[in-house]
């Protein structure tokens, strides 16, 4: 369980992924831990505000979440070295029954605590602080909410039984691969299923994935967007947008709300996003032609009435790049030993993401 970290903690404004998602007609993101736990982090909303401080990233007022993470990644089975619990999926009903019993627990310790006297205190040692369990009881009181990384049915199932037992609701599942085989009771629980666009079958739990989940999960009534969990996809989210269009015949108009509305709704943020609406806060992207089509390129990327990206600039910032490239490069010749200098270009830095299972060295 590491319910107390913070993704807001390790924010890194200075991302080069900020501004190619800005050029891809992207404002705004939610970061969340990664699926090695069964209880992630905190996560944290941000708009992509490049060229602000971290602080300046994070969306005011927004409500808070935590990552939750079902299937294979968090049983780190086929790791030898692994010897915590769960070992099994079937581990992973008690170990979220448990953490959230654990919390209650901890709450009649506090709760008995703070009913003692003023000079029953004064000679009794308070309850130890465990941020743990203060997350576990924000969920309990409907005061933090869970995004779940799932793929199968079962799973999903099992976490909204969990949820049911201890009276709240999960809001968002994460993926849900096979959300279409329990789209009705997903409706009925109210949870939400961000979605990929088309991917299936990249490892055995996705196996029974298919590319018209978004769409029968939209058509249900379930509240439906889809995910990228990489900077590249994140790029070019109306292309994943378009896929619902062209596999499960969804109108264009209920697909853009997959990237635009319906996100900003799991998010509870669709009072100021989301929307083109007078009293919202001007986040715009502005196309060269439509946005589902794969010919169109963002032409501004606009953040609350602030443009964060322009094409026509970017443009001219890659030429004058150039220039001064050809000017230290030129600047370099005749200087003693230059011949033997040479320009190493690094390899990009691989970027993980929740199915990474190891970082290369």
């Amino acid at each position: 369980n590491s319910g107390m970290v913070r993704m807001q903690d390790v924010l890194d404004p200075d991302d080069p992924g900020i501004y190619r998602a800005l050029a891809g007609g992207v404002v705004a993101a939610q970061l969340l831990h990664g699926s090695s736990d069964p209880i992630g982090g905190q996560s944290a909303l941000v708009k992509l505000k490049w060229g602000s401080g971290p602080k300046e990233l994070l969306i005011k007022d927004a409500d808070p979440f935590i990552k939750f993470a079902l299937g294979e990644n968090v049983k780190r089975s086929r790791s030898p070295r692994s010897i915590r619990f769960p070992r099994s999926l079937m581990g992973l009903e008690q170990f979220y029954t448990s953490a959230f019993q654990e919390a209650l627990d901890y709450n009649q310790q506090w709760d008995a605590y703070n009913n003692l006297s003023k000079r029953a205190k004064s000679s009794t040692v308070a309850p130890r602080k465990i941020l743990v369990h203060d997350a576990m009881l924000e969920i309990l009181r409907k005061k933090r909410f869970i995004t779940a990384h799932s793929y199968q049915q079962k799973e999903m199932l099992m976490l909204m039984n969990v949820a049911e037992k201890f009276d709240f609701s999960l809001n968002t599942f994460t993926h849900a691969l096979e959300g279409y085989r329990i789209a009705d009771r997903m409706k009925e629980h109210g949870v939400g299923g961000s979605t990929f666009s088309d991917r299936w079958n990249f490892k055995w739990e996705a196996r029974n994935a298919i590319p018209y989940n978004a769409t029968i999960l939209n058509n249900e009534g379930v509240v439906t967007a889809l995910n990228s969990d990489s900077g590249e996809t994140m790029r070019h989210l109306n292309h994943e947008a378009a896929k619902a269009v062209k596999y499960g015949g969804t109108t264009p108009e209920e697909a853009l709300k997959m990237v635009t509305l319906n996100p900003a709704k799991l998010l509870h943020l669709d009072d100021t996003m989301g929307s083109i609406k007078v009293g919202k806060s001007a986040d715009v992207v502005l196309w060269d032609g439509p946005p589902l089509s794969l010919y169109s390129r963002p032409e501004k990327t606009i953040i609350e009435g602030a443009i964060y990206f322009d094409k026509s600039k970017d443009e001219h910032l890659r030429r004058e790049n150039q220039k001064e490239r050809s000017r230290i490069l030129k600047k370099m010749e005749g200087i003693e030993g230059a011949e033997n200098l040479s320009i190493r270009i690094s390899k990009e830095r691989v970027e993980p993401h929740c199915e990474t299972i190891q970082m290369q060295n």
